[in-house]
């Protein structure tokens, strides 16, 4: 099962991410200035990442792929490592898809 966990960044901005059963990072938001909205973020991430739709599959100019997950209003809500391959970028989207629905929720504040 999966986890997410709360931290907070140098400039005091909220973040989290989605770890992997394994402890791997498989999803890693931006900056939010509280942690109510971090914590908002997470339900956005728990119901938006059973919609296919709301990965954009990307790819970077060295050829490496990535993907970000969007909210409903198109805005990103979590984006991927790097990938070296599209089957490894489309396994970390299956993993999200897997661990995120029923992820407890930590902080490390």
């Amino acid at each position: 099962m999966g986890t997410f966990l709360i931290t907070k960044r140098k400039n005091d901005e909220f973040q989290f991410v989605l770890k992997a059963g394994n402890g791997e990072i498989i999803l890693t938001s931006e900056g939010y200035s509280s942690k109510a909205n971090c914590t908002n973020g997470i339900e956005s991430v728990k119901r938006n990442s059973q919609d296919d739709s709301k990965f954009e599959k990307k790819e970077a100019k060295d050829g490496r792929t990535y993907f970000n997950l969007k909210a409903t209003n198109g805005q990103i809500i979590g984006s991927s490592q790097m990938y070296a391959s599209t089957s490894g970028r489309d396994n970390g989207i299956e993993s999200v898809k897997k661990n995120a629905p029923g992820a407890e929720v930590k902080e490390n504040l």
